[in-house]
């Protein structure tokens, strides 16, 4: 199993300070060496453009070979997604206009392309909003949050 994460997932565990909670970081750090934690180059990008997130900004440049540079395969799901009208709002106008990263697609075209992924994010599932679950559940795509990733390693601290 891999878990494809998004970049709210990584903002959420801004909050356990790894000098307090050595054992969470020390699975995550684990998980991600190992492979089962991926993610995409825009995420990295997006990390990058947060304030009050160093010491994420610092792990991921340590774990920068976890942020993978989209496949073919998944430039062509990109493709497919920003192709429906409804989810082309996944990149914002403010995005388009400063040229910022959007994670988004491409967080859903690696979970959809890399086999056996399931996609973490901090996002919920709302009606006709083109949120990841949203674009997820459209593609058929797993879509989790971090609290049930950490339940799926079976995590109790």
């Amino acid at each position: 199993m891999k878990y494809v994460f998004d970049t709210g997932a990584f903002i959420v565990l801004k909050n356990y300070y790894p000098t307090t909670f050595t054992t969470l970081w020390g699975r995550i750090d684990a998980l991600a060496v190992n492979g089962t934690i991926v993610s995409v180059r825009e995420v990295f990008n997006e990390l990058h453009n947060y304030n009050d997130v160093d010491f994420i900004q610092d792990w991921a440049k340590q774990h920068k070979a976890i942020f993978a540079k989209p496949s073919n395969d998944e430039l062509l799901v990109v493709q497919q997604i920003l192709a429906i009208p409804h989810f082309q709002t996944l990149i914002g106008n403010k995005a388009i206009l400063k040229g910022t990263p959007v994670a988004d697609p491409f967080v859903v075209a690696a979970g959809k392309v890399i086999k056996d992924a399931t996609v973490v994010t901090q996002e919920r599932l709302k009606p006709q909003a083109a949120k990841v679950p949203n674009v997820c559940k459209y593609f058929g795509v797993p879509c989790i949050d971090l609290e049930t990733f950490m339940e799926h390693q079976g995590w109790t601290f």
